[in-house]
């Protein structure tokens, strides 16, 4: 069971990941965008490793 929820929290970063990157790519990023998904990415970082 833990080993599907670290699955599932390493896909969930691997898509933020995507995310942050679509953004800063975009001619004027959104800074408030990109500070939310990196509080979001950090969260799941977080619970990943405990």
């Amino acid at each position: 069971m833990q080993n599907t929820h670290l699955s599932a929290l390493s896909a969930k970063h691997n898509v933020l990941d995507q995310r942050i990157h679509a953004e800063t790519q975009r001619p004027l990023p959104d800074r408030l965008i990109l500070a939310e998904l990196k509080k979001q990415k950090l969260r799941i970082k977080e619970e990943m490793s405990r």
